[in-house]
């Protein structure tokens, strides 16, 4: 859930004591200032949080193979949503010309002998 949460919004509720929390603001009162915000509470930790969404970067490795990765994006669609998906494996031909033909179906190719040849 915390994966899910951190890929959806940038944060993870309660990860921070409250004196930890006074600690980030108070250490970001200066650029919070500086890039012409109101020093409060809330700028503060926005400002925090644009940092960590700017910033962080989070490789996860899965196993396309299966039902465990279709139950996982089901449970926690910040994994589909809010990611950047690379499969490092070759695509069957069968699948290639399935997705192609999908995406290019509203696309006007000419007549059907010619877009057959495509």
């Amino acid at each position: 859930i915390y994966i899910n949460d951190l890929l959806a919004s940038g944060e993870i509720p309660d990860l921070f004591a409250a004196d930890e929390i006074d600690v980030i603001m108070n250490s970001l009162a200066n650029k919070v200032k500086a890039s012409g915000k109101v020093v409060d509470r809330k700028n503060c930790w926005d400002y925090f949080i644009g940092r960590i969404r700017k910033n962080l970067h989070v490789c996860l490795c899965f196993s396309p193979v299966g039902d465990g990765f279709r139950s996982r994006a089901m449970r926690f669609p910040a994994l589909v949503n809010c990611t950047v998906i690379d499969i490092f494996q070759p695509w069957p031909k069968d699948a290639l010309y399935k997705v192609a033909q999908k995406i290019l179906r509203p696309v006007e190719l000419g007549t059907d002998k010619e877009r057959d040849v495509i």
